[in-house]
């Protein structure tokens, strides 16, 4: 809900461009950087939450950065001139900065390895939907009632989650020890040499519960940890999990670890590769965003705000799919793949999941950057091109991240920071450049590049099928699996 609502104001002028334009005097360029620089400031904003949530845990940044989000969308209500709604779509940015990054961390908080995939589709289709949403929404409201009632639609819907989060979202940041930590305290052997040999054929047999993990853990299968911890599953959240911050007892040091760790992890290939994958895949998304207004509203087309608006029923549609396929494919995937490595999980083993959707992607972009281009009937563009935009959209970035995210789970918060920042980069350099480019050489071109480079990027996933580990490796002695 905070992830929707969050994202549901920064991206919905799409389909009101004209208005925006007639409102504040002047052009498509300048109404496009309302939608850029709320995009870039939003990446950069998590440079302040990811540390708060990280020293005082996550339901203060919630509650503070809805906060944030209601008083900017008072402010876009009530602006009258470009720099005063380009000020509230900067605050705006800010607020809406833990949409990108706080969900994957509460993900990784609750659920285990086995359903972050799932779990990390849901939290794409959610944010991305509201991506979507906003703009058939937006576009009826502001053609009907004004653009205004739009902005105060928001401010209701972030008073309400606001008191959602107060009474309903306990915390769930907690330190889990490290096992170098475990041991230290006597909690773990210093060494554990499995008694039994792992027989490959039980693997096929769906025995992966009786197996006995990596050497130095203890078994971790569901039924030894049920033995271990008769209250898992059957607990309730405390009253100290509702206070309004946690107590850190070196708020300053865990402050300036994130400020620095997200640079850090810049320089680890995967990381890298899953802030391109999912970079580029969003800007997919972003292309038709910024583009449907100045296509569609204009000959031989002529469509009004609340049509194009309705447009973005095809992408909401696209994530539903890629919702329903990507992440229990890629889990199920990882899983074949574990029982046939005697057990053992690797985070590469959900890689090859990426295949079907980069084809989709290819389609998509192929059949909107011809049919912009060459005029083609609205039909296949919209419910072929922009339902492709959404399918994909779902699942590469989900795929990507949780990639990252299982590699480097300790610091799954600073990993989603350097992927929101590179992402929202190239998102506001996008907006940037587009609009330009496409008056001085038509659709194709900025569309096909796109496309080409999210193409060469995902292609990296064979490379890191293959050598995923050996890169982990290269940061097996880092200080981030032990944060």
């Amino acid at each position: 809900m905070v992830s929707f609502a969050q994202g549901f104001g920064p991206l919905s002028l799409a389909p009101i461009f004209p208005q925006l334009i007639e409102m504040y005097g002047t052009d498509l360029a300048g109404a496009i950087q309302f939608t850029g620089v709320a995009i870039l400031v939003l990446g950069f904003s998590n440079f302040i939450w990811v540390p708060l949530s990280t020293s005082f845990g996550r339901r203060p940044v919630l509650l503070a950065s809805t906060l944030v989000c209601l008083g900017s969308c008072i402010w876009r209500a009530q602006a009258k001139t470009y720099s005063s709604f380009m000020g509230a779509c900067v605050l705006n940015g800010i607020g809406a900065g833990p949409a990108e990054t706080l969900q994957p961390a509460i993900i990784t908080d609750i659920f285990f390895l086995d359903r972050r995939g799932v779990w990390n589709t849901v939290y794409f289709v959610f944010y991305f939907g509201s991506l979507a949403v906003g703009p058939i929404i937006s576009g009826p409201m502001a053609e009907t009632v004004g653009m205004a009632s739009f902005w105060y639609l928001n401010v209701a819907m972030h008073a309400f989650i606001f008191i959602c989060i107060l009474f309903l979202f306990p915390e769930t940041k907690w330190h889990r020890m490290h096992p170098d930590e475990m041991r230290a305290k006597g909690l773990l052997p210093s060494q554990q040499v499995s008694d039994e040999k792992i027989n490959s054929t039980n693997m096929e047999n769906k025995d992966l519960e009786k197996i006995t993990t990596l050497s130095g853990m203890p078994d971790l299968s569901h039924a030894a940890t049920a033995a271990r911890d008769p209250w898992l599953g059957k607990g309730t959240p405390s009253k100290q999990q509702f206070k309004l911050w946690q107590v850190n007892p070196h708020p300053l040091k865990a402050v300036f670890y994130d400020l620095w760790i997200p640079w850090k992890l810049f320089a680890f290939p995967i990381v890298e590769f899953a802030s391109f994958v999912v970079s580029w895949s969003a800007s997919s998304f972003l292309t038709l965003n910024l583009t449907q207004a100045q296509v569609f509203a204009n000959p031989p087309y002529g469509f009004s705000s609340d049509a194009i608006g309705f447009m973005n029923f095809a992408i909401l549609i696209g994530m539903f799919i890629g919702l329903a396929t990507a992440g229990p494919l890629s889990d199920y995937i990882s899983m074949r793949a574990t029982r046939k490595n005697r057990g053992i999980r690797e985070p590469e083993m959900r890689l090859p999941t990426m295949i079907p959707y980069v084809l989709i992607m290819i389609l998509g972009n192929f059949i909107v950057a011809f049919g912009y281009q060459n005029m083609w009937d609205w039909k296949p563009i919209v419910i072929i091109g922009y339902t492709c935009a959404g399918i994909q959209v779902a699942a590469l970035p989900a795929i990507a991240s949780t990639y990252a995210v299982d590699s480097y789970k300790p610091v799954s918060g600073s990993v989603f920071v350097s992927i929101t920042v590179n992402k929202n980069v190239w998102g506001y350099g996008f907006s940037k450049f587009i609009t330009p480019w496409i008056i001085a050489s038509g659709y194709v071109p900025p569309i096909m590049t796109n496309m080409s480079l999210i193409t060469l990027w995902c292609s990296f996933g064979v490379l890191f099928f293959f050598f995923g580990k050996t890169f982990r490796k290269w940061s097996e002695h880092s200080d981030v699996h032990r944060m």
